[in-house]
């Protein structure tokens, strides 16, 4: 191809990674791809260099045509080709977002007009059967297993074991919310994207940002949720220690692309990218890196941050009348971004009443007999499922008197792979009248009145795997962090203890 005598002129700065060279030469940058062969990146051969060489220009000009200048060749002294470079305009250094985030200036604006670019590239990108198979639980499963089995087979463990946890955080999410990720492909969330978006490689310029070096080697890994393209670019922001602009990038770009995704799976997509950069960190630190088994170590950090952030939860919340599980089920929520389902609402639900309407009766009887009330809980567990599954954390609000509905709530949570938190609550008998004689006064979705409570609480089965709140007498302040922790992924239902202040 015409243009080899460009390659050859003399460069004034070099930069190397793990597999190419970069040769800056005026206003001009020239690219060279490593001859090796990294298992999931083959340059081993010159004709598959070529043809990477290729490859790069052609999807590169998807947002970036005017930098992209084409494939030289680099020749012998017989004129024969023995190599391929792929030439572009210059871009300034000073420019570079990664720099400008170093140097901490205010790239706000910057990032929200990256935002805008990436959700219309996204909007128009190529669509289809064969890319939309690249985003189901199965395939994000297996790029999570090659890269652990990559970092696995080096021969030195950079991680320092950090792996393991990272695999069990990781895969349990993904077995666990299959059909989160069935309705973002029904969705069309799944396009052909850009797959390696850093900071170093936009260009944050006048007229609008340039958005550089799209993955080319494999089509399959470029093959990723929207909400994923994005989340590599938001992960290398938290490296540089931009956290809160990392926040604001991505809150951006689901506003762009009208994405309501949970946001679990923000983080869970942090997380992939985070352990895929820590693969590679691994392989230059390998290589000899300067500085790059630290950098691996510190992507593993934010990998494991992002797990465990996005561990979904299932805390069930019992005990008898007037205790105080409705009111404490209900701070829970709000404070833990979950969703509360109430059996007493779902109880009326099923008979077509009003919430507040009155279905009072005896222990057992009416709406409350022993066949109505397996049914409300089968209903509560089915509608807690179909929110696990989707990614959303879940608070539980029924009496949970019965151990084979407290056994249900703990099948469904290892069925959807989610932390467990069980939590009794309690008052002292005098608290509970006052409780139980002001809800006579006051419409309630709660039926149950004081022989009914007394009754419950003779009947009610020993808790021994839950934490124990006295609702009249514990800290609201010391309350909400006892109930943070006990959510916390990890603690599951290995939670013990009491929470009395």
């Amino acid at each position: 191809m015409p243009g080899s005598e460009q390659a050859v002129t003399p460069y004034t700065a070099v930069h190397e990674t793990h597999a190419g060279v970069v040769f800056l030469v005026g206003d001009h940058a020239y690219k060279m791809k490593k001859p090796e062969d990294f298992g999931f990146l083959d340059y081993s051969t010159r004709e598959r260099r070529l043809a990477a060489c290729r490859r790069e220009v052609e999807l590169n000009s998807r947002l970036a045509a005017d930098v992209y200048d084409g494939v030289f060749d680099v020749t012998d002294a017989q004129g024969r080709p023995v190599d391929h470079l792929v030439a572009m305009r210059r871009m300034p250094d000073a420019r570079r977002l990664s720099t400008l985030v170093r140097e901490g200036a205010d790239v706000a604006a910057d990032l929200r007009r990256i935002a805008r670019v990436l959700a219309a590239f996204h909007a128009d990108a190529d669509r289809g059967e064969e890319i939309s198979a690249q985003g189901a639980a199965p395939a994000l499963r297996g790029r999570w297993s090659d890269s652990f089995a990559q970092v696995r087979a080096l021969p030195q463990d950079v991680l320092e074991g950090r792996t393991d946890e990272i695999e069990r955080l990781a895969l349990r999410f993904v077995d666990g919310r299959r059909a989160l990720f069935t309705s973002r492909i029904d969705q069309g969330r799944v396009l052909d994207g850009h797959g390696d978006l850093l900071a170093n490689d936009v260009f944050c310029l006048d007229d609008g940002p340039r958005i550089l070096d799209c993955l080319e080697f494999d089509d399959h890994l470029r093959f990723v949720d929207g909400l994923d393209d994005a989340a590599f670019l938001a992960m290398d922001l938290e490296r540089l220690g931009a956290a809160e602009a990392a926040d604001s990038f991505l809150a951006h770009y689901a506003d762009f692309a009208g994405d309501p995704a949970p946001t679990v799976l923000h983080h869970h997509y942090i997380a992939y990218r985070a352990f895929v950069r820590a693969k590679v960190a691994c392989l230059r630190a390998q290589q000899g890196g300067e500085g790059a088994a630290e950098e691996a170590r510190l992507l593993a950090d934010i990998c494991l941050r992002h797990l465990r952030e996005n561990a979904v939860r299932l805390v069930v919340v019992g005990g008898t009348p007037a205790t105080g599980k409705s009111t404490l089920a209900g701070h829970l929520a709000d404070r833990l971004g979950m969703v509360r389902l109430s059996s007493d609402r779902i109880r009326k639900e099923r008979a077509g009443l009003d919430p507040l309407h009155s279905a009072a009766a005896a222990h057992g009887q009416g709406l409350y007999s022993a066949e109505n009330t397996d049914a409300v809980y089968r209903d509560l567990l089915d509608r807690a499922r179909r929110l696990l599954a989707l990614g959303e954390s879940v608070v539980l609000d029924a009496s949970f008197a019965d151990t084979r509905h407290r056994r249900g709530a703990r099948d469904l949570a290892e069925e959807v792979r989610a932390d467990v938190t069980e939590v009794r609550c309690t008052a002292p008998a005098e608290e509970i009248d006052r409780r139980l004689a002001r809800r006579a006064r006051e419409a309630s979705v709660s039926d149950a009145q004081g022989r009914v409570a007394r009754r419950m609480e003779a009947v009610f089965a020993d808790w021994p795997e839950a934490v124990v709140v006295d609702t009249a007498r514990q800290d609201p302040a010391a309350l909400e962090e006892r109930l943070r922790g006990a959510a916390e992924p990890g603690r599951s239902s290995a939670a013990r203890g009491t929470a009395a202040g």
